[in-house]
């Protein structure tokens, strides 16, 4: 059955799709053509992936087949629902607890995983799986069961460890960077207003240990400066904000109400009727900002416009689903600004440098391995602090001015080592002669120039000509860092 023939292309659309939706459809089955049947697709918070996977149900239920939809959460199970049905599928029943849907003859069943796990689970051509990088057993033990069934996977940060080793190929129609261009994600501002000494906190398992964040993060100037920091430059902006834990989330909601800001608090135990009461609340203006501990990071559809992420992490996919929340478009929310009272945007990047092409093969017990960065990591800008990789801050325009292939380390101006390849002739004879220009401004030794030469390339100058040229700021950088050493070598006795 994994030849494609599940997908055929579809006549007419109920609705029309957006091009990466379509694009999401013509990689699902042009991988299943392959021969995959465990199929992951890629894509971001607020791409539309239930809308691309209410085509799937379509095409699927048009050829008399059977679908089970399954959520890792019971919140998202009516979310899940109301979607399907906003696009046409109304043959819906739902396997949760004893919930009102419940209707095991119905074409398409959305299913919780924890209520899966205890129940006779119905035949099915097409299972989708809602947020698949939550590894599941009863899903585990599907994909080994059914061997003619097609799993398809949905999911914004497919990165988790070991999902290789299930599914079988990985489709990326579209990434966070593409859709901010397009106008489908909302532009942000990231600032770091102060970073946590992280340097004590143990790690465990590749994260850090909540006892130690949180004994970091509680602190009351930390607490502090996250409010002020928000009165000053939040804009009363509607906000989410992520916390370490429970107590910790307490601690921010209470200061933000001692200031006069109405602020809400949800975590794992706030039950379906007290969130729904938040959310309207948040929706209405009444509320301001929701303090939460990880839950709000999955299934969230509020007109955010502005992130406090106080919670650091080691985890992309963490820090990529917090910053996700806040980057749909909704009227009066085109932008957003995040408040990275964590440091996770320094430490991890911006979400728009962070993506995989394949899924990860680490087997139990090994240690994943880290991909090399491709781009640098951000920056606050010198003139007005947003956080950025590239030369011009894309808030000021300020352009930064970096001293051509030198670093400071201990107050000491030192070659970067290791990131350029061998010197060229024309290289050396460029440095020469402006060691030689130098050597008559400041009126060297022939000795002392020579040794300069020596310094930099660690051979003594030969097959040269002795002509002189003026120096450029990354020669006299690196002179200036000889100086230096020389100095204090000199001060510590000469060793």
């Amino acid at each position: 059955m994994a030849d494609g023939s599940l997908f055929p292309p579809e006549a007419q659309a109920r609705k029309e799709l957006r091009p990466h939706q379509e694009t999401a459809l013509d990689l699902i089955r042009a991988s299943a053509r392959l021969g995959n049947r465990l199929i992951v697709c890629g894509m971001p918070t607020g791409a539309g992936k239930t809308v691309m996977a209410a085509r799937l149900i379509e095409r699927a239920l048009a050829k008399g087949k059977q679908v089970i939809f399954t959520a890792p959460a019971i919140s998202l199970i009516d979310q899940t629902v109301a979607a399907l049905e906003a696009e046409g599928i109304t043959d819906i029943g739902v396997m949760q607890a004893d919930h009102p849907r419940t209707n095991p003859l119905a074409r398409v069943q959305v299913a919780s995983v924890q209520t899966l796990a205890r129940r006779d689970i119905p035949e099915a051509a097409l299972i989708i799986v809602d947020e698949c990088h939550i590894r599941s057993r009863v899903i585990d033990r599907l994909m080994d069961e059914r061997q003619d069934v097609f799993f398809v996977g949905l999911s914004a940060t497919p990165w988790a460890k070991g999902m290789g080793l299930r599914w079988q190929d990985l489709v990326v129609p579209v990434t966070i960077g593409e859709l901010i261009e397009a106008g489908r994600l909302s532009q942000f501002k990231v600032y770091a207003p102060d970073v946590p000494d992280l340097s004590g906190v143990k790690v465990q398992a590749g994260e850090y240990v909540e006892s130690g964040l949180a004994d970091v993060m509680g602190q009351a100037a930390l607490i502090g400066s996250v409010v002020q920091t928000w009165l000053e430059k939040g804009e009363d902006r509607p906000t989410l904000c992520f916390a370490v834990n429970r107590a910790h989330a307490a601690d921010l909601q209470a200061e933000f109400e001692r200031h006069g800001i109405a602020a809400g608090y949800v975590d794992a135990m706030t039950d379906r009727v007290e969130r729904d009461l938040i959310n309207r609340r948040f929706r209405t203006g009444d509320i301001c900002v929701i303090c939460s501990v990880r839950t709000m990071t999955t299934g969230v559809d509020l007109p955010v416009s502005c992130i406090i992420d106080a919670a650091p992490t080691r985890s992309e996919m963490l820090h990529v689903q917090k910053i996700g929340r806040g980057l749909r478009v909704n009227p009066g929310t085109e932008d957003c600004l995040i408040l990275d009272h964590a440091g996770n945007s320094l430490r991890l990047g911006l979400v728009t440098d962070i993506s995989r092409a394949d899924l990860d093969t680490t087997a139990p017990g090994e240690k994943a391995k880290r991909e090399a960065k491709a781009e640098k990591l951000p920056k606050p800008c010198v003139s007005c602090g947003t956080l950025h990789a590239g030369r011009v801050c894309p808030t000021c325009s300020h352009e930064r001015r970096p001293a051509a292939n030198v670093e400071t380390a201990e107050g000491e101006l030192v070659q970067i080592s290791g990131k350029r390849s061998a010197p060229t002739k024309a290289e050396k004879q460029a440095f020469w002669s402006m060691a030689l220009w130098l050597q008559q401004a400041r009126g060297w030794s022939a000795g002392r120039t020579a040794h300069l030469y020596r310094d930099k390339f660690r051979v003594w100058p030969r097959g040269l000509r002795n002509v002189t040229e003026q120096p450029d700021q990354a020669f006299m950088s690196f002179e200036r860092s000889r100086r230096i050493a020389y100095a204090k070598r000199m001060a510590g006795g000469g060793k």
